[in-house]
């Protein structure tokens, strides 16, 4: 099995390009800062305080990658793999509170005030804004790399925390190139209009993307199953096992982000006394742990109902097993 090899080297790759990314926030919210405090810009020290809120996202996603790696006790006897899930749940809200609602409020309020930025104040910000891109366009361009060494978009962004990372850092590139674009049309136009209609626009982008990443995390929350393709091969191998009559139904729900649990109903071919049953359990659930990598733990449970009443009933017993 390569999970146990594997997914310790992806943690620490994933640990780093958050650290990369929680770096870069602080220098954003260092930069936002000090030009807001240069140019008397209120626009700009609430944005050092939206870069901070961003690096608190990072803090989450490195207790995720911490916690859920866990070993199983008596209290949590399959792990703590959803710890990931539940840590990029709360970055999400983040993103949601205090990066959409916030950059709504503030281009709401420029609309209301009518702006009054200095022509120094512009400079102040385009200079910030310019380093918030180098900034961000380094953290994306690690994280869009150790999505590439982990097998492209479809793989390597099944791990919420990189995907919360990829996500942060493309929406905060989009972002700050739509607030320089604001500002350079204020300049020119002196309306105040084009800098607020950039706030909106960035707001309702991390709106999506919070609703996006927040989705995501839900659904694995509350029992997403294993992947189509994990499913099919556990049925395939199933279905060619000569012991096996019918396959009455099939569960799968991820545990962890290389971890799932397998519950399976079957009926067998009559003629088969308990110690036969036993070694076909058995053998099956090694072939089923040897197969799928994640399913770590599966269950079988040996039945004659029809297909329909197992399916009215989704709970599976058996003896515990894995590979």
């Amino acid at each position: 099995m390569s999970r146990t090899t594997e997914t310790p080297k992806t943690d620490r790759r994933t640990r780093v390009t958050v650290l990369v990314a929680l770096a870069a926030n602080l220098v954003i919210a260092v930069a936002k800062a000090v030009g807001g405090i240069f140019a008397h810009s209120p626009a700009l020290l609430s944005e050092a305080a939206h870069s901070v809120a961003d690096s608190m996202n990072e803090v989450f996603l490195l207790a995720a990658l911490r916690r859920s790696r866990r070993p199983a006790d008596a209290r949590h006897p399959f792990g703590y793999g959803k710890e990931r899930f539940f840590w990029s749940l709360l970055a999400a809200v983040g993103i949601f509170v205090m990066g959409g609602c916030f950059s709504v409020f503030q281009g709401i309020e420029a609309l209301r005030s009518g702006g009054g930025e200095q022509f120094s104040g512009y400079v102040a910000g385009m200079i910030v804004l310019g380093i918030a891109f180098v900034a961000e366009g380094l953290s994306l361009v690690r994280a869009l790399h150790q999505v590439h060494r982990q097998g492209g978009l479809a793989d390597g962004l099944r791990d919420p925390a990189l995907r919360t990372v990829v996500a942060e850092d493309a929406t905060a590139v989009i972002g700050v190139t739509l607030a320089f674009t604001g500002m350079a049309l204020h300049m020119i136009t002196g309306q105040v209009v084009w800098e607020a209609s950039a706030s909106l626009a960035i707001g309702a982008l991390l709106v999506y993307v919070a609703y996006r990443l927040g989705r995501d995390a839900r659904d694995q929350l509350i029992g997403e199953a294993a992947d189509p393709e994990a499913d099919a091969r556990i049925r395939a191998l199933l279905a060619a096992q000569p012991e096996i009559d019918s396959v009455e139904a099939l569960f799968t729900m991820k545990t962890g982000l290389e971890t799932a649990l397998v519950a399976a109903r079957v009926d067998l071919v009559p003629g088969l006394d308990s110690e036969q049953v036993e070694e076909v359990a058995v053998r099956i659930k090694r072939s089923i742990g040897f197969a799928v990598a994640e399913a770590d733990q599966v269950f079988l449970d040996v039945t004659e109902r029809s297909a329909h009443e197992a399916e009215g009933s989704p709970a599976a017993t058996g003896e515990r097993g894995g590979a």
